[in-house]
């Protein structure tokens, strides 16, 4: 008997998941480092149904890691609101991931963050980054074959900078008419 091949959706949703009253800051609204709680909680759930959960980790003693995070923040969340978010996978290679994330008010739909992130496959006895699996590759293969179908998202590759205008005042690349 042969395993059934992994099926994606395209993007992948997360569960709805829930601002947690202790995340809010002094200012009233979700801190920063809890977005990205909630992005890797809706990354282990995607990442779960490619093979790579906590089972993985247990079978075959490797994981993934961060290695670079570009999160913008769009829209305050406040306690107790309702999340959930989109992964695409954009790209893959033997050893990386590279992937996108959109989380949105689960009830209202507007969208509250993103991330743009590289991840890197590693074996958890040296602590070193290392190929995936020829199984694990195969359903990377298939989930970015489905979500190459949806267009790149418009915030994928952008850069942090300050660019300087013909009069020489400076201005920062993020448009402050997006942040509410």
């Amino acid at each position: 008997m042969t395993d059934a091949p992994v099926l994606f959706f395209a993007p992948f949703v997360s569960s709805t998941m829930r601002v947690e009253p202790a995340w809010i800051d002094y200012n009233g609204h979700l801190n920063m480092a809890y977005y990205h709680v909630l992005f890797d909680r809706a990354i282990d759930e995607a990442f779960s149904v490619a093979g790579l959960g906590a089972a993985y980790l247990e079978a075959r003693n490797c994981s993934y890691f961060a290695a670079e995070c570009h999160i913008r923040y769009l829209r305050e969340l406040t306690s107790g609101d309702p999340v959930r978010a989109t992964v695409q996978l954009l790209d893959f290679d033997e050893k990386r991931i590279h992937f996108f994330m959109t989380l949105r008010h689960a009830t209202d739909g507007w969208i509250s963050a993103t991330t743009e992130n590289l991840s890197l496959h590693v074996d958890m006895d040296t602590r070193k980054v290392t190929p995936f699996p020829s199984d694990i590759l195969a359903n990377l293969a298939i989930m970015k074959a489905m979500h190459a179908r949806l267009p790149r998202p418009e915030d994928a590759g952008r850069v942090i900078s300050l660019t300087k205008r013909a009069s020489g005042e400076t201005r920062s690349v993020a448009d402050p008419r997006t942040v509410n």
